[in-house]
């Protein structure tokens, strides 16, 4: 039997191609829209030197007493966060994986107005960085970020679509 191309066997497979990931979930129903996106930001490490230094740079603003790392201060002051985490995919990739409340370029901004210092830093280390610093080169920073984001399958879920980073602190203030 004759060998097919992968575009071949794909075409075959699939007559009509599917839409491409959205990055946010689906349409939720009327009553429970949602109010959290997904960011999923996998950067590539330019060195195993560059790897290093970025496990430590970690580690410094990420291991601060309590919640007074910078990143931790910054997520507390903007309110709009709801999980953030920092994984090392392996030793050349770098994911920054959250789920945000509001627009994209307002979480992003936000972000870049408390700690841009902090962006520069870890931009630093990564292949296709944008221009630093980030607080004077806010489109292109906005611009690797999309590019960088590897959407999730959809749908996003949520447990609580309705319920933003405070609506969802209020009620635990109740309890």
């Amino acid at each position: 039997m004759p060998e097919q191309s992968t575009e071949a066997a794909t075409t075959a497979a699939s007559p009509t191609p599917s839409p491409a990931p959205s990055p946010t979930a689906g349409p939720a129903p009327a009553s429970r829209a949602m109010q959290q996106s997904p960011l999923t930001l996998v950067m590539t490490i330019k060195s195993p030197q560059d790897h290093e230094a970025l496990v430590a740079l970690l580690q410094q603003t990420q291991t601060a007493p309590g919640a007074s790392g910078p990143i931790a201060t910054a997520l507390t002051k903007i309110g709009t966060v709801h999980f953030a985490r920092f994984v090392f995919l392996d030793p050349t990739k770098l994911a920054v994986i959250t789920t945000f409340d509001g627009s994209f370029d307002d979480y992003i901004n936000d972000f870049v107005d408390e700690i841009g210092h902090v962006f520069d830093a870890l931009l630093s280390h990564m292949e296709g960085a944008p221009p630093l610093p980030v607080k004077e080169n806010r489109a292109a920073f906005l611009a690797y970020i999309r590019n960088n984001d590897i959407p999730c399958v959809p749908p996003f879920y949520s447990a609580y679509p309705a319920l933003n980073v405070i609506k969802i602190q209020a009620l635990a203030a109740q309890s």
